[in-house]
């Protein structure tokens, strides 16, 4: 008996299409993105040393945490806008993940497993570009370490910053002493830059607005601050707990 290949839409075939998977790409990224300047400012909150709440004098840095736990009360509960935020967020990264792995995998299926440039032509792509793939592989993998490290592990806990409870910004303190812990915080920010670096400047393009000479310039100067903000401000502190800038 003779079988028949279903025939799909079309909007069922624009649904697969790469260019839907590189627009879906595009607007993750740019949510990690808006989520990474948020959290870059939050870090900066270590230069803030202790302020007054409730009449008691805490570290501003835990004052900022406990905020973002009782933001949105009592329209929303305890935890209801971070939990918002995480579910947006972990929405976003498997959404990168899935459409950075279909676009890969069917360009190495277009391409016969073969390279996909020639030697000239890859000698024309930048660093940013040649690492995205495994840039984005070591960014995963720092995220995981750093939730381990900070949220869900034992050894960090992340604990409620109220005025009168246990602190976390000591223990950030201590992480940062470790030079080990802060240089895997650099190269994983490194890799961050690199990431952002080329994926803005890209998915402004994908999302047309890189439509002459000039809107190319001007994207790939906002990429290159963006990135450059974005580490810089996540280093900052780190690197001033460990040369001694900021101290219990």
């Amino acid at each position: 008996m003779a079988t028949t290949t279903p025939t799909l839409t079309v909007q069922q075939r624009a649904v697969r299409s790469s260019v839907v998977r590189k627009f879906w790409m595009a607007v993750s990224g740019l949510i990690m993105v808006g989520y990474l300047l948020i959290h870059m400012y939050g870090n900066l909150k270590m230069f803030a040393g202790k302020t007054m709440v409730d009449g008691q004098e805490v570290w501003a840095y835990d004052a900022y945490a406990h905020h973002l736990r009782v933001m949105g009360e009592p329209i929303l509960p305890e935890n209801g806008l971070l939990w918002i935020v995480r579910v947006v967020l972990l929405a976003a990264i498997l959404v990168h993940i899935w459409s950075a792995f279909t676009l890969w995998s069917r360009a190495r299926k277009a391409s016969g497993g073969a390279r996909r440039y020639a030697e000239k032509k890859a000698l024309q792509r930048s660093y940013a570009s040649y690492t995205m793939r495994w840039g984005g592989v070591t960014i995963l993998l720092f995220v995981i370490y750093h939730l381990l490290h900070f949220t869900i592990g034992g050894t960090n806990p992340v604990v409620d910053t109220a005025p009168g409870a246990a602190s976390i910004f000591p223990r950030v303190v201590e992480s940062f002493q470790q030079p080990l812990v802060f240089i895997s915080y650099l190269i994983a920010m490194i890799a961050v830059g690199l990431h952002i670096r080329h994926g803005f400047w890209s998915a402004f393009a994908t999302l047309g607005a890189n439509t002459s000479t000039k809107a190319r310039t001007i994207w790939n100067a906002v990429a290159i601050a963006i990135a450059l903000v974005i580490v810089l401000g996540f280093i900052a502190g780190p690197a001033a707990i460990l040369f001694g800038g900021i101290t219990l």
